[in-house]
């Protein structure tokens, strides 16, 4: 039988099943990003407090990967709400085309330069971690073309490297199934082995004269969490040196909070050229995300005083979603949440090393506070994935050889020991004993 249910959603049906079962399917307007187009439910999210999650039918869970890497603040903060209606209730924002800015965008740009490990930044503002890195490659391209090398137009990357959904990071991924049904990519940006330093360093000798940037994550993060072999950073600084290559971090995970530090690149002592920033900037509660360049760019960009940027978004320098970055790093530095990373962090790690020494899962992997899980060959990680949310637990699965954990930095050690018995739990009942 077939109900149709107008309480809810107009486009949501209700199929009653012969044993009366009840099934909501949602094939509503909204096509979801990263999910089957034909995927007809979704679990429906209305209330999140701290680390805490509920779903339209009272449902509780554990939020183990602060939604998508951002939320390190947990949920429902409510001041960072006020202050982003105070903003809009004074000014929503304007746009920051010449000859324009506003006081939100000055100050969030001002902090987050402060905190960077870059000496002297400048700070590009947009709206995603997708659009830093877009515009990160642009403008390390534009640099060279600024000092005098327009022939330096080849980036580099490393396989496993995710770096957002545009067509620039896109092709700078090292994930190939996400690349495919595109059309053409971005030209002039390869990809080398993720840790094989040596086939780096011959690319780049092959190639010097042509390389504009290296682009890295300190972790590897939606690839699978993998955190850079040592001294493998610090040997990307010196092939940039040697070579005249800028060095691109990409931080949009690491960056706030997540390793420890402000930026990965502070955790692993290694100071690059540019640095790409989103999700905990804001934790999520507007979308915010923007380019640290140090003067390795900013010399260039600025040696000609008539030169005009040609590149920039809509709500670059949006002053509601500027005001809510304030107060979330009024948060992390009032609460002290760096150092929480660290207690999150080896908790955790310790509740999976546990279960890899009992040959639970084959692998550990990550750093400060995001790690992974890699799954024995006998067991899916979707499986473990939706076996989870029956108990409570949201992690993320990375194809099917990985469960990823990135929890708020409000996680409590109680909330921590509930995620890795449940994780212990469901692998025991998918036959990893």
């Amino acid at each position: 039988m077939i109900l149709t249910d107008h309480l809810a959603d107009p486009r949501a049906v209700v199929f009653l099943t012969a044993d009366a079962t009840t099934v909501h399917l949602m094939t509503g307007a909204f096509l979801h990003p990263f999910a089957r187009p034909a995927r007809e439910s979704f679990i429906e999210l209305v209330r999140g407090e701290g680390s805490l999650l509920w779903d339209r039918d009272g449902n509780e869970y554990i939020d183990a990967m602060a939604s998508l890497w951002y939320c390190n603040v947990g949920h429902g903060r409510t001041e960072i709400a006020d202050a982003v209606a105070a903003q809009m209730a004074q000014l929503e924002t304007y746009s920051c085309f010449d000859p324009f800015t506003n006081p939100m965008a000055d100050a969030i740009a001002e902090r987050v330069a402060d905190l960077s490990p870059i000496e002297n930044a400048r700070v590009f503002l947009c709206g995603s971690g997708s659009e830093s890195i877009d515009t990160a490659m642009k403008l390390a391209r534009l640099t060279h073309v600024q000092a005098g090398h327009p022939e330096r137009t080849l980036i580099i990357s490393r396989m496993r490297g995710y770096h957002g959904t545009n067509y620039g990071g896109t092709t700078a991924q090292g994930l190939p199934p996400n690349k495919e049904g595109w059309g053409p990519l971005v030209p002039e940006v390869v990809q080398v082995p993720s840790d094989d330093i040596e086939a780096l360093a011959t690319l780049m000798s092959e190639r010097s004269n042509e390389i504009a940037a290296v682009l890295s994550e300190p972790v590897q993060g939606a690839g699978g969490v993998w955190p850079a072999e040592e001294g493998y950073l610090q040997s990307l600084r010196k092939l940039c040196d040697q070579h005249g290559a800028l060095l691109i971090f990409d931080e949009v995970i690491t960056g706030f909070g997540r390793l420890g530090e402000w930026f990965g690149s502070i955790h692993y002592g290694v100071t690059p050229d540019i640095i790409t920033f989103a999700k905990a900037v804001t934790s999520g509660y507007q979308p915010l995300g923007g380019v640290i360049v140090g003067p390795a760019v900013i010399g260039p960009l600025e040696s000609d005083p008539n030169y005009v940027l040609k590149t920039g978004y809509t709500y670059s320098g949006h002053a509601s979603v500027a005001a809510a970055g304030m107060v979330n790093l009024d948060i992390i530095e009032r609460e002290d949440l760096l150092s929480h990373a660290n207690r999150i962090g080896e908790r955790l790690s310790a509740g999976l090393r546990a279960m890899e020494a009992d040959g639970q899962i084959a692998q550990v992997r990550g750093a400060g506070a995001v790690w992974a899980a890699g799954m024995r060959p006998d067991i899916n990680a979707m499986e473990v994935r939706d076996n989870l949310l029956k108990e409570g637990v949201i992690v993320r699965a990375i194809a099917d050889h990985s469960c990823t954990f990135c929890p708020p930095l409000v996680t409590t050690d109680d909330q921590i020991d509930r995620v890795v018995d449940a994780m212990s739990s469901v692998l025991t009942s998918l036959g990893a004993n």
